[in-house]
């Protein structure tokens, strides 16, 4: 079942560090199956308030998901990210094929 990594964005400095954080990420990424879907400013807060920017990665699964985030190659530059971005970050689970909003009534 597929499985997201999101960060709500709230504030970022702008530099090398994070510039080389982008440029390394993808490298991350691949082994693992990740690819963004979503990664920026562009979205329309319609209720309440939102960060700066939204950033939405897809894996195949969970498990990958977190393999990629417990990975030695990702740990290497969340430093790179973490110093100079706040950030909200969950890793969230998908729901299955053919999921239905009343299907979370069944529990």
């Amino acid at each position: 079942m597929t499985a997201y990594a999101i960060a709500q964005v709230h504030s970022v400095e702008f530099g090398p560090d994070i510039v080389e954080y982008l440029q390394r990420i993808d490298a991350t990424l691949d082994p693992f199956g990740g690819r963004f879907l979503i990664h920026g400013d562009r979205f329309e807060a319609v209720e309440g308030s939102w960060g700066r920017d939204l950033i939405l990665i897809e894996f195949p699964d969970h498990d990958r998901l977190r393999a990629w985030y417990d990975s030695p190659a990702y740990r290497e530059i969340l430093p790179l990210r973490t110093r100079h971005m706040v950030a909200d970050v969950v890793l969230a689970h998908g729901v299955p094929d053919g999921y239905r909003g009343a299907d979370a009534l069944k529990h």
